[in-house]
């Protein structure tokens, strides 16, 4: 059976028991320090709080360690894993290899997207080094995630929804370039969000003010049989970073999809974890925040942009088309095939694109008359024939926050009469029983008891299990006490909940293959490996790598630089000459190479195409594009 694993990010511990609670199979989150969004940090006491009630559904709880470490921060982060070991955590996502020479606990660890794992060597290497999970690159495709897959033994995990990082992860150097705050250590600036201009190499500007690297969001919600196909287990929601709305919404949509291919697939796939999902509401993903979606590489280079050159904001789904339009408000069509949308409400946070400035307007809708908008503020910018966004979803946001959604794990109950009184059995899903005896008189009842017990007996509250079928073993109708009856069920209902906790097993770490390892490891390193303390030096000097510069966030004198002597901040699949119809592999020459990206305050960045690889690369400031455009 290929067992699926849906795994839905957390902010905090109550965000995490939110996705649990609307299907995440897993959930992962920071501990309080060293993770990747340094904003995002949760303490060791409720960690193990979350761990004690995921386990109970057989959810695992990774902990997000991924940062690259410094040689002063070794103990700590040594420590750290003891403790999120101890406090019931499944797995550690990390990045840096010191790790592998730490004494850590029995903990398994998996290879965080920031090692830039792209290829099959590369996830080979990962499996040889003895992780237990290997999560891929975001740019891959189809046919380059099933290569992956196919190479290793261990389960391979890909982002299928979130906001997307425009470099490689792991190989983006822009912030702690431009700003001193590096992203491989949880303090992203978020460069790629910001406006530039782009000029050629003549000193003319061919565009003002755009988002070019700024990408829309994925989704790859109706890919999920793809990507199964190709040999994913774990599909991973990204968003450490969002509201519990947003991680509610995402987590229902991806386990209906999922549980909807199962039950197509009964004999080859299976859930991950236990419970029966009793949702709240209808999920809808293009209902809470995004910037419009694509499925990135998955299907090769899309031919739509990828860049909102507009915004980097959440621009949310096109509902309509605005006719009739004045200041004080405009009638609403409906786009082709849109005629399903939700129905806008007063509070709706709504937005256009600015046909002149090419900037995105924004305005709250006031009030709705029929198919007309009044905005709560007069309109300027909109003219006849604009498509129309809803950024703020009011109504979705109001069922959202009141919804009550239930994860349940099913149960069967056994009353049944002994020599001395009664026994009550409880059995789960998987078989696992708690059965208790009492001692009591058995006492022949003068009317029919058994829908009363039954009743009585299949109440559970708010507890986590659902009791489906209630079986009575009485030598005829027997008089017991609702009270006694109630107690009885509170008592074997806690008696599983211990039993499941005791029974869960932790996945185990995995076991290093050193001749495998010394095959695959590089002879020469660059800053790139992201290499910053002694341990992380020794485990590759140790497995056959003869050369290796220091990362980047370590020299701050001299700048790194890769072999050819140019210091590269980015590397992209994305490439913004295709997204403006200016693509060199079709022999476009109208703007003469490099072209540049510009800052406000001056500051500008060669870029470098390398059109065999389809790839782009930001240079720093002052670098020149070396290649041939």
């Amino acid at each position: 059976m290929h067992s699926l694993e849906l795994l839905s990010p957390a902010r905090t511990v109550d965000v995490a028991l939110e996705a649990i609670r609307h299907g995440a199979d897993a959930v992962y989150l920071g501990g309080p320090s060293f993770g990747a969004r340094a904003a995002a940090g949760n303490d060791i006491e409720d960690i193990a709080r979350l761990c004690d009630t995921a386990h109970l559904y057989g959810v695992r709880v990774y902990v997000t360690l991924n940062t690259i470490l410094y040689d002063s921060e070794l103990p700590a982060a040594e420590a750290l894993t003891w403790q999120l070991w101890r406090a019931g955590v499944d797995a550690l996502i990390v990045q840096d290899l010191s790790l592998l020479r730490l004494n850590l606990p029995p903990i398994a660890l998996h290879a965080s997207t920031q090692m830039d794992n792209c290829t099959p060597e590369k996830a080979r290497w990962l499996e040889a080094a003895g992780f237990r999970q290997i999560v891929l690159a975001r740019e891959l495709s189809l046919s380059e995630i099933r290569a992956i897959a196919a190479a290793v033994k261990v389960p391979v995990e890909v982002f299928v929804h979130g906001a997307l990082c425009v470099s490689y992860s792991g190989r983006c150097y822009a912030s702690q370039h431009c700003f001193g705050r590096s992203a491989n250590r949880g303090n992203c600036a978020q460069f790629c969000r910001l406006a530039f201009d782009l000029v050629d190499a003549d000193g003319r500007t061919l565009a003002h003010d755009r988002h070019f690297l700024s990408l829309r969001d994925m989704s790859r919600l109706n890919s999920l049989d793809e990507l199964v196909d190709a040999g994913v287990s774990s599909f991973k929601i990204e968003g450490r970073l969002k509201d519990s709305e947003y991680v509610k919404n995402v987590t229902a949509a991806y386990r209906r999809r999922l549980d909807a291919l199962i039950a197509k697939r009964p004999d080859e796939l299976c859930k991950s974890s236990d419970g029966i999902i009793r949702l709240g509401f209808t999920p809808d993903v293009s209902r809470t925040f995004n910037r419009g979606f694509t499925d990135y590489f998955l299907h090769g280079r899309p031919r739509s942009p990828l860049a909102n050159l507009a915004t980097p904001k959440a621009i949310g789904s096109p509902i309509g088309m605005a006719t009739r339009v004045s200041t004080r408000g405009f009638i609403l069509r409906p786009l082709p095939g849109g005629e399903d949308a939700a129905p806008v409400v007063a509070g709706d946070g709504l937005c256009f694109i600015d046909r002149r400035e090419g900037t995105l307007q924004g305005f709250r809708a006031n009030r709705v008359e029929g198919s007309r908008i009044v905005p709560a503020s007069p309109l300027t910018g909109l003219a006849e024939g604009d498509k129309i966004y809803r950024s703020l979803d009011f109504a979705m946001k109001k069922v959202l926050a009141a919804e009550r959604t239930e994860r349940k794990l099913p149960c069967n109950l056994c009353l049944s009469e002994t020599p001395r009184g009664y026994a009550i059995a409880l059995t789960d899903e998987h078989g696992l029983t708690a059965t208790l005896a009492y001692d009591a008189p058995h006492e022949t009842a003068q009317s029919p008891q058994a829908e009363r017990q039954r009743q009585t007996l299949s109440k559970t509250g708010d507890t986590p299990l659902l009791i489906t079928e209630v079986t009575l073993k009485l030598n005829g109708e027997r008089f017991i006490p609702a009270s006694s009856l109630a107690q009885w069920r509170r008592e074997v209902c806690d008696a599983l909940l211990r039993d499941r906790r005791i029974r869960y097993r932790r996945d185990t770490p995995g076991r290093m293959d050193a001749k495998a390892l010394d095959a695959l490891t590089p002879e020469q390193l660059d800053y790139t490996a992201n290499v910053a303390n002694r341990e992380a030096r020794t485990f590759y000097h140790g497995h056959g790598a003869r050369h290796i510069d220091d990362a980047m966030e370590t020299t701050a004198e001299a700048h790194p630089v890769t072999a050819d002597g140019t210091e590269v901040l980015m590397t992209c699949r994305h490439c913004i000459r295709r997204d403006l119809g200016i693509c060199l592999q079709e022999k476009d020459t109208r703007h003469r190479a490099p072209l540049s990206l510009r800052l406000p305050d001056g500051r500008t960045f060669p870029l470098r195409f390398d059109c065999k690889r389809c790839e782009m690369q930001v240079l720093a400031p002052g670098e020149t594009a070396r290649k041939k455009q």
